[in-house]
């Protein structure tokens, strides 16, 4: 039986959270705050210090510096009366094949005091056709799955999904937003990491977007694609031959254009109306014989708010 989560205090805290590996800093001075009954997603691209951050959170690293706080409590000794409240999936899981999906849910449920009933579980992750099912036959999709519902299973205050739908189909991406949804809808806390833009602009009630192991920005989803001051990206390239009569200068004295970045040979303008930017743009490509080679236009999205602010994508390493 799911039991009623609590919401008069913060579910997790940090305070100039560190760590190194050598001469690697994979988490620098990090300060966040998550609460009760969110969902919190931390983006950022490989190597950003996501994976490194939940690992101190979740009691498996000790930082160099900082101090954390998860449901109340501090890690001390060997934490067990605080894992018994958390819920963790890790970016891999392996379970021995010839396990039976029942015999799996049942040895996890062993380890908490109270929790779910197997069924439920296997409800809650759409499993309840494979319960006898060894875990050798199971898609990939479906071991994420029963990932998951371990991750469930002891009914957690808190729950940890780290990049949980890296390596799935897309089918199988959504039907783990559908399970994330599902937690959220009923008062769940959850803390995910990703460096998927999409994943985290349909879950998350707040994102901290991670680069070099510091919060670089923090907010609703809505939040941060505003503080673009547009709405819609223009991105286009034109052939190479007139590609030094096409300069940031023109490009920002367009209609409606409210920022001008260029990576790699392609223009990427930020604009508040399509329908101005791009006759205008095109006015001024034709004046200085300059063709088009390639031009698209999308809403603005996370990935543009990284963009941004780091001059690079969120899958780069």
């Amino acid at each position: 039986m799911i039991l009623p989560v609590q919401t008069a205090e913060s579910a997790l805290r940090c305070r100039g959270l560190a760590k190194r590996y050598g001469d690697v800093v994979a988490v620098a001075g990090l300060d966040l705050e998550v609460q009760r009954a969110e969902c919190f997603g931390m983006l950022g691209p490989n190597g950003a210090g996501k994976t490194t951050a939940v690992e101190i959170f979740e009691g498996l690293r000790s930082p160099d510096s900082g101090e954390v706080e998860v449901l109340g409590d501090r890690w001390r000794g060997d934490g067990l009366a605080l894992r018994r409240r958390l819920g963790i999936q890790l970016q891999e899981t392996k379970f021995p094949d010839k396990l039976h999906v029942r015999e799996v849910l049942s040895l996890f449920r062993s380890f908490y005091p109270r929790g779910l009933a197997i069924a439920e579980a296997l409800t809650l992750v759409a499993l309840e056709e494979k319960a006898e099912a060894q875990v050798r036959t199971l898609s990939g999709g479906q071991k994420q799955r029963l990932s998951l519902a371990c991750a469930l299973i002891g009914d957690p205050e808190l729950l940890f999904l780290d990049e949980p739908t890296t390596g799935l189909d897309p089918q199988s991406r959504r039907q783990a937003w559908e399970i994330v949804e599902g937690l959220k809808a009923r008062g769940r806390t959850v803390l995910l990491t990703t460096h998927y833009m999409e994943e985290a602009a349909r879950l998350c009630d707040r994102v901290a977007i991670l680069d070099h192991g510091k919060v670089i920005a923090l907010g609703t989803p809505r939040e941060l694609v505003a503080s673009l001051g547009a709405e819609h990206v223009v991105e286009f390239t034109v052939d190479e031959a007139a590609s030094n009569a096409v300069t940031a200068e023109v490009l920002a004295a367009l209609p409606s254009v409210e920022g001008v970045a260029r990576e790699n040979g392609r223009w990427r303008l930020t604009v508040r109306e399509v329908h101005r930017a791009v006759p205008g743009l095109l006015a001024a490509l034709a004046e200085r014989a300059a063709t088009p080679t390639e031009l698209t236009t999308h809403d603005a999205s996370l990935e543009d708010v990284f963009m941004a602010l780091t001059g690079r994508r969120l899958r780069d390493g």
